[in-house]
């Protein structure tokens, strides 16, 4: 969360509270109660609980130490849908999320009912600069959840033998298939001092500070992100089966979990050798052939890391990435185009592209703090510090990230081995 309490401004934020609760309502809209309580992974969490616990949040660490006189909705609620703070409460394994059939679905829109009140009355009233801030931090950490409600779906309408899609293809909607990748080319980049780390006014995380200075040597990297196509290239030359491609945590992994293609390609029964695999997504399934254009998505750091080494490349470090994307516009095929799967990039654009938007981008680089890191205080510190070890760093955003929820300086993370976000590859050198 930043640090200056200017970086919110009081005026407006009612307003952005208003349309981001609402969007998490409006996401969770085309599915049903059933749907709301799968969970399909252990990294997932249901529909329903992410609803829940993005109002626990609020209640938390707003309303219940900072708003005078507010009587939580439900004594057990401080505790079963907390997430991971453990300097707070209990809180129950992740794996048993779905075994939360009650609360029932209405009284979670109740809880959150109950809770958007005294928020609005809180910002209404007049908050204090500190409970201003953690509204903002409130709502960003609302929209992570909003894209994280979107993957888990994906990946729950995956394991469901009808293969359900979230938002089905209309006719219109086809165009979105359209078009073909332009020719990959990379683009330089000089060397030198470069700054790092959110700078200016606005929202940040803790895990965007301090802004610091990092040495690069000239680099280069991929002019848009590999494709479904490129990526097929890569598993017929026997990708999977090279173990010199591999680092050995990753060869280890990919033996032990079965992966011979990314996350939700299935081979088609009795298809050609050049159709034979199928893409599910949240707008339905397709042959790869007829999206081999479009990034590859769904992989994990391990199959991202073969494939640089099998193209003669190697994946950019997060500082590399962050120094190329410094200036470029956040404009790029997030969750307001309605598209909801990667689109191919376009060819009128200059210089590197789709750095915002469309998958996130796996780097070199661990995720660790920054030189002078400080987490914030409390149980909110507990937010990005207590995740860095064992974790990889993504850069750019999604096609399914919130509009506004992006911004060069912006750290994803997650372990290596994770492959059911938006995950992509930009190559290197």
């Amino acid at each position: 969360m930043a640090i200056e309490a200017e970086c919110v401004e009081a005026a407006g934020l009612l307003t952005r509270y208003r349309q981001v609760r609402r969007r998490t309502l409006e996401l969770c809209a085309p599915l049903t109660a059933e749907d709301m309580m799968v969970q399909s992974c252990p990294e997932a969490s249901p529909a329903k609980w992410h609803m829940a616990h993005t109002a626990w949040f609020f209640e938390s660490f707003v309303l219940t130490p900072l708003a005078a006189g507010y009587k939580a909705f439900h004594p057990d609620f401080h505790w079963l849908f907390n997430s991971y703070y453990a300097s707070f409460a209990y809180f129950p394994e992740k794996r048993l999320r779905a075994s939360f059939s009650r609360p029932g679905l209405d009284e979670v829109l109740a809880y959150r009912k109950h809770v958007d009140e005294a928020m609005e009355r809180l910002l209404a009233e007049g908050a204090s600069a500190e409970a201003l801030l953690r509204t903002e931090l409130g709502l960003n950490h609302e929209e992570q959840h909003q894209e994280l409600l979107l993957t888990d779906i994906l990946n729950a309408f995956f394991t469901n033998p009808l293969r359900p899609a979230y938002r089905e293809m209309t006719a219109a909607d086809r165009a979105l298939l359209g078009g073909s990748a332009p020719e990959l080319r990379f683009v330089e980049f000089d060397g030198g001092l470069k700054e790092i780390g959110h700078a200016g006014a606005g929202f940040c995380y803790d895990n965007e500070l301090p802004r610091h200075k990092v040495w690069l040597e000239p680099f280069a990297l991929a002019s848009r992100l590999v494709t479904c196509g490129e990526y097929a290239e890569f598993m017929a030359d026997g990708g999977y089966r090279r173990q010199e491609l591999w680092l050995s945590a990753g060869w280890d992994t990919m033996k032990a979990q079965g992966w011979n293609a990314p996350l939700y390609w299935t081979q088609r029964e009795n298809a050609g050798a050049n159709n034979a695999w199928s893409l599910f997504t949240l707008r339905g399934a397709f042959a790869v052939e007829d999206v081999k254009h479009l990034p590859v998505v769904h992989i994990s750091f391990f199959e991202a890391d073969a494939y640089a080494r099998w193209a003669g490349a190697r994946l950019a470090t997060e500082f590399e990435w962050e120094a190329a994307a410094d200036g470029v516009s956040l404009e790029g095929n997030l969750l307001d185009s309605g598209k909801l799967m990667p689109s191919a990039a376009a060819n009128e654009h200059a210089g590197c592209l789709q750095c915002f938007g469309d998958a996130w981008e796996w780097t070199a680089s661990a995720y660790l703090g920054y030189p002078g890191y400080k987490p914030l205080g409390g149980a909110l510190g507990e937010y990005n510090g207590k995740f860095m070890s064992g974790q990889m760093v993504l850069r750019g955003g999604s096609c399914v990230t919130p509009p506004g929820h992006i911004r060069a300086s912006y750290r994803n993370f997650f372990a290596p081995e994770t492959r059911w976000q938006f995950s992509a590859i930009r190559l290197a050198r």
